[in-house]
């Protein structure tokens, strides 16, 4: 199955965000925003290059001036057919030729520029060469908001991406478990997300045992067995907008234990979710889960920020943490996962990706949070 594409995205609504990334780039007090191959990239222009090498691509932007992606000639063709390039103006290199130059040109020095975090040192080593005096701050420092707040459009993605989500959980909880490999339920979600329509699978944790008391374990060759409590957390990229659900799941009828502990973190996740409203603070909704499980005794085992933000990649700001007062905006999307670890035996975590409404938030996930027995 698939869904509607993130192409549907036309010149007029990359020009939009450029221009707005420029203006908030000198609203924080940089000269200008200079952005390598990478989701930001994809974001602003809707422009992935066909391979990212040693060939320098950056897109320059600067309040009051055009944007200005500098491509390798080679790759020119390729840059006049992304949706934005209406937008921008396309200023083409040839090997031979220095591009750091030419895009020194382009910039107001010396100055500090936000930068892509995953722009390549030989880059920005030549940019300080080409730019003495300029200084360099990664755009996760800069502007950590930048892609926080979707519009319409991308809320929309972002739902699609959930129920896809949903619709692999719903399926996966009907498969055996017992007597099968981590590693072969890991295999089953990457196809199931794939059938409903992720291009990318960024992760398929499947936890089992005392396993569950890894939050990040990689799913292996251990069998799965009756009395195993299950951790299930998997996603990826959908039309380009990021899933991330977990669910937990039992072989067989829990203990008494195995079923509080789960009550527990359910009830935590609720917590966070009902603190989620506009002007919050991110960490109010840290707070709200975090105490349900400190009130239950297991506050040592509950060992990660309660969540993170998601979008076009399924990782990045604002983080639901002790500390963050940043406020909660409408059109925010971001994980609300508590979880309880208790090393060598089990893990427990449930997982929803929550959209800040103007009156509170909604999930994107819907799927059952009850306990489930599998098979």
């Amino acid at each position: 199955m698939t869904g509607s594409t993130a192409a549907s995205f036309t010149a007029d609504d990359y020009r939009a965000r450029m221009e707005r990334a420029a203006r908030t780039a000198a609203e924080a007090g940089l000269a200008g925003l200079l952005v390598a191959p990478g989701p930001d990239l994809v974001w602003l222009t809707g422009y992935t290059p066909p391979a990212v090498t040693e060939r320098l691509t950056l897109l320059v932007l600067a309040a009051g001036q055009d944007p200005v992606l500098v491509v390798p000639a080679l790759e020119a063709p390729d840059a006049h057919r992304a949706a934005g390039a209406p937008a921008l103006t396309l200023r083409d290199w040839a090997d031979g030729k220095d591009p750091y130059a030419a895009t020194a040109a382009l910039l107001d020095a010396p100055g500090r520029f936000g930068i892509s975090d995953n722009a390549w040192a030989l880059h920005l080593l030549a940019l300080q060469r080409a730019l003495p005096g300029s200084s360099y701050a990664s755009l996760t420092e800069s502007l950590p908001m930048l892609r926080a707040v979707k519009d319409a459009a991308e809320l929309d993605l972002m739902a699609a991406a959930g129920a896809a989500a949903d619709a692999t959980f719903e399926e996966i909880r009907n498969v055996p478990f017992a007597g099968r490999r981590e590693a072969e339920i890991a295999a089953d979600l990457d196809r199931l997300l794939r059938r409903h329509g992720h291009e990318q699978v960024d992760f398929t944790i499947v936890a089992s045992g005392p396993n569950g008391a890894d939050p990040h374990h990689e799913a292996g060759e251990r069998v799965i067995a009756r009395g195993d409590m299950v951790v299930l957390d998997f996603g990826g990229l959908r039309d380009g907008y990021g899933s991330d659900t977990s669910r937990t799941v039992h072989v067989g009828e829990p203990t008494d234990e195995e079923r509080r502990v789960h009550a527990v973190v359910r009830e935590a996740q609720e917590a966070g979710f009902r603190a989620v409203r506009p002007g919050a603070a991110c960490q109010d909704v840290d707070r709200a889960a975090r105490r349900v499980i400190a009130d239950a005794g297991y506050g040592e085992y509950f060992i990660h920020r309660t969540g993170h933000g998601i979008g076009v990649t399924t990782h990045e700001p604002p983080y639901m943490i002790e500390g963050e007062e940043r406020p909660l905006v409408p059109g925010m999307c971001f994980s609300v996962e508590p979880g309880i670890y208790l090393p060598g035996r089990f893990g427990v975590r449930i997982e929803d990706i929550v959209t800040v409404t103007e009156d509170g938030g909604r999930r994107l996930n819907t799927t059952p949070r009850e306990l489930v027995i599998v098979e």
